[in-house]
């Protein structure tokens, strides 16, 4: 009998057929981790000394409530914490948005430092953890108390104190400096101008008609028992500044010369 021919070994796949490439998995972008010390509060330094308190808070409210709801605004005036003010939101996303956005932010012409604080404010305790509210301000109150006297800033000054007093005298105050008003044609600028040289017979309504002119103007005060001066208000800085270029040395009954400055603040 003839031979027969053996058959080819299989192949792993069928001849004219290519087998398919597995399909890689999509990778999935994990979400930025939050920060180990992130929080509700907000710790903002740097902030313009000579902006008064309750208007310094507001101006902080009115930034940060478009990024949540604020639940409070701490600023004091005093000596130690002037110059820093702590904002605590509803909830930890708000205060981290906030905190990206508004670092660095010039507020009254300073650069805001911002950071998370390092506990948890009474306002956002009280809205987050009601129940446990008056216990965490009975440790805050404590832990108060407990460093009040430990201290650097206030151990150094104690001891200065103290060594004065075992010299026997105290030190001897500083010289007063003489005080020397800034010349009203460098105040700063204000929205309410002062007129100096008007003639004694102006009227009211005759300064309204002048100054109506520009936009935003608020209201004019005369003087009844100094009739040669005046104040006019607008409702921001920046038209009060134009009046002021306008006007300035305008001669108002045609002879005489009136001077405008900004009020002193």
């Amino acid at each position: 009998m003839a031979e027969v021919a053996a058959a080819p070994p299989a192949t792993e796949s069928m001849q004219g057929i290519e087998a398919s490439a597995p399909t890689p998995e999509p990778q999935v972008t994990a979400p930025p981790a939050e920060p180990d010390n992130a929080c509700e509060t907000l710790y903002i330094q740097n902030l313009n000394e000579k902006i008064k308190t309750d208007v310094l808070k507001a101006s902080l409210k009115g930034l940060f409530k478009s990024y949540g709801e604020v639940l409070d605004v701490v600023a004091h005036g005093n000596l130690r914490m002037r110059g820093q003010a702590f904002v605590s939101f509803a909830s930890k996303d708000s205060a981290q948005r906030a905190l990206k956005d508004v670092q660095r932010f010039p507020l009254y012409s300073k650069p805001m430092q911002i950071s998370f604080a390092r506990t948890r404010s009474d306002a956002v305790v009280k809205n987050v953890d009601g129940d446990n509210y008056e216990s965490h301000k009975a440790r805050r109150d404590e832990h108060k108390k407990t460093t009040r006297y430990t201290n650097p800033l206030k151990q150094k000054f104690r001891a200065k104190r103290m060594a004065a007093e075992i010299d026997g005298a105290a030190a001897a105050p500083a010289p007063k400096r003489p005080n020397v008003q800034m010349p009203d044609e460098y105040l700063p600028p204000n929205k309410i101008l002062f007129l100096q040289n008007l003639p004694e017979s102006v009227t009211k309504d005759q300064l309204m008609g002048l100054f109506s002119q520009y936009p935003n103007l608020y209201e004019v005060r005369l003087i009844p028992t100094k009739k040669d001066i005046a104040f006019v208000e607008f409702i921001d800085e920046g038209s009060a500044g134009v009046a002021k270029d306008a006007l300035h040395n305008y001669k108002l009954d045609g002879e005489n010369k009136i001077k405008i400055t900004f009020a002193r603040k």
